[in-house]
């Protein structure tokens, strides 16, 4: 089994959705796990940081490229973002349910400081503005980020979107944290704003 094929059968939630809307979903996984070859052939050796998303982003873009070739746009955007929501859909309970813990809406909004800085930072490929520290709120901007980066050199700049409104989906109901955002470079704003504070 190739390394492409390996992180194709990572992302069986794709094939999943791609089942529901077409007979034709075992020969378009086939053509997708042949364009992730040829994406990752492309890019060649991606530092480690930045490989952690590379694995997310780039077998998207194959999946959404070759179905959009097929079925159009409409079709390759709603198998994408229905297994974001799927996938969100699994994560946001448990979530919640750590948050009605003690302490743990405190511990959470600390624990954003060192997290973004170490999966979201200048080694993972993004560019940030980070903000003085505020009891109860953590701030930060994302300037420059490898989804909108790679998507748009591949073609796809429209499912960045998917990725961004992943971060409303898990962060944005969850009992006594307000994640406030006002817009994000996949939907043509000048950056991402995450703020997350304590009601």
């Amino acid at each position: 089994m190739t390394a492409s094929e390996k992180l194709m059968r990572k992302k069986k939630i794709y094939k999943e959705e791609l089942d529901q809307v077409t007979p034709m979903s075992d020969a378009l996984w086939k053509q997708s796990t042949a364009r992730l070859e040829q994406i990752r052939n492309q890019y060649g050796e991606i530092p480690k940081g930045v490989r952690g998303h590379t694995d997310k982003i780039f077998p998207a873009a194959a999946v959404y490229l070759t179905v959009k070739e097929e079925l159009g746009e409409k079709t390759a955007y709603s198998v994408l973002e229905n297994a974001s929501v799927r996938l969100c859909s699994e994560v946001t309970p448990k979530l919640a349910k750590l948050m009605r813990l003690p302490g743990m809406k405190s511990l959470f909004v600390r624990m954003w400081d060192p997290m973004t800085k170490k999966m979201f930072g200048p080694e993972n490929g993004f560019r940030n503005v980070f903000y003085p520290k505020k009891k109860g709120e953590y701030r930060m901007d994302v300037i420059s980020c490898p989804y909108f980066r790679y998507f748009t050199e591949l073609r796809c700049p429209e499912i960045t979107r998917i990725f961004c409104e992943n971060d409303d989906r898990i962060y944005g109901c969850l009992p006594g944290l307000q994640f406030l955002r006002t817009g994000t470079l996949g939907k043509g704003a000048e950056r991402c704003d995450f703020w997350m504070k304590k009601e």
